[in-house]
């Protein structure tokens, strides 16, 4: 009877660990599905980190950015916000228009949303503080707006595509309107990267062309003040001043007041967003330039982001930066497509060197040198319209014309 007992005993032990044994069983398969399931999501997930300012001194091109990229992951997947089977997620973060910020912004995309992409962003001083990062984390990063030199030049590194046009494109196209022999100029810029290397960019080619430097200005990009500026420009007496500015805070109504155009100076710059155009009136009859006006592109991209903008923003067209916005995400969903939705970075960028694209400014191609895109710029003269200065197509200058020279080596 003991026996049997330490048997029967035996017996219900072992049944025991076995039903234990399969509820761990059970739970641990549990957990593995789950696990399996969110890796699954993951990985049938493409997660794309926009930096931009949401809020500071460049809001505005913030602003235009989201709507634009926004409407690229909407134009470039067909509206299914999928490419290649993968899903297309986006997140936006605020730099605040602060190198610092933008920095941490970026990464908390790359370390707790684990993107796959970076795009951003709408100051040359946030995206420099940013680069580094996407070759640190070996993340393809997409730069919109920011235009400054360094970022696919000196401070180039091989994660780093731009979709943005770049100063030089700019000074190209301004120099091509005013410079030639004997001219001389005076430059007129806000003081950090942008300014810096949008102004250098234009000596550059004026000088090229056989024009002569007689001032380079540069001004607080915050000041509100610019009469100590200006009135160095007007004692320089220049044919043309040259002026590079971005922001809300524009130096036209003091180039007004100080009469600089009345005491024999024109005055050329590139023709910026909407809201600046007001304050460009005084300015009505100048020939300049600009990246993009909503009216100038003649391809089928530039006219659903008419249309759709129109649609989605109570008739507001697409401004300034739209287009780029829109030209970024259009990059990353064409170049998945050609990886058939394979993210490993250095497939990515043998994908993207030399790409092609179709913006709505046109053709964009990657150069394989230094990954800044080739693109149309608009030779324009501002004409009086119904409620502020308009830029009037004089002629499209081609992306061989405009484009910059390499200088990252």
């Amino acid at each position: 009877m003991r026996w049997k007992s330490k048997v029967g005993l035996i017996v219900v032990m072992m049944f025991t660990l076995l039903i234990v044994a399969a509820c761990g069983g059970s739970e641990e398969a549990s957990g593995g599905s789950e696990d399996t399931k969110d890796t699954e999501d993951t990985k049938d997930t493409i997660k794309i980190g926009v930096l931009a300012s949401v809020t500071g001194a460049l809001e505005s091109y913030g602003a235009q950015t989201q709507r634009g990229f926004e409407l690229g992951l909407d134009y470039a997947t067909d509206g299914t916000m999928e490419v290649a089977g993968k899903k297309i997620e986006f997140i936006v973060k605020d730099t605040e228009t602060d190198p610092t910020v933008a920095r941490q912004a970026a990464i908390s995309l790359l370390e707790d949303e684990e993107v796959d992409f970076l795009v951003g962003s709408s100051s040359s001083g946030d995206t420099l503080a940013v680069t580094p990062l996407a070759e640190e984390y070996e993340k393809i990063m997409v730069v919109e707006p920011a235009a400054a030199d360094s970022i696919t030049g000196s401070e180039y590194n091989d994660y780093v595509f731009r979709t943005a046009r770049n100063s030089s494109q700019d000074a190209a196209a301004a120099a091509a309107a005013v410079a030639g022999e004997g001219v001389t100029i005076a430059t007129l810029a806000p003081d950090y990267s942008f300014g810096h290397d949008g102004a250098k960019a234009f000596i550059e080619a004026a000088e090229a062309l056989g024009a002569e430097l007689v001032l380079e200005e540069y001004a607080d990009q915050a000041a509100t003040d610019f009469t100590a500026n200006i009135q160095k420009v007007i004692e320089s007496d220049p044919d043309f001043l040259y002026v590079v500015w971005a922001g809300a805070n524009t130096p036209w109504n003091q180039i007004v007041d100080m009469r600089v155009q009345e005491q024999g100076i024109m005055v050329t710059t590139g023709v910026a967003d909407i809201a600046t155009l007001p304050s460009m009136a005084p300015l009505v009859g100048m020939k300049g330039f600009t990246l993009y006006y909503h009216t100038l592109p003649d391809n089928e991209v530039n006219d659903w982001l008419v249309e759709e903008h129109q649609k989605r923003f109570d008739g507001a067209v697409p401004d300034l930066f739209t287009a780029g916005g829109m030209s970024s995400a259009i990059s990353i969903i064409h170049a998945l497509e050609l990886t058939e939705g394979d993210t490993d970075t250095d497939l990515l960028i043998e994908t993207m060197e030399g790409m092609s694209f179709e913006t709505p400014k046109g053709t964009m191609t990657f150069r394989a040198e230094d990954h800044q895109a080739l693109q149309e710029m608009y030779s324009v003269t501002l004409e009086e319209g119904d409620e502020y200065p308009v830029p009037v197509l004089e002629r499209v200058l081609t992306p061989e014309e405009t484009a910059p020279p390499i200088m990252n080596q």
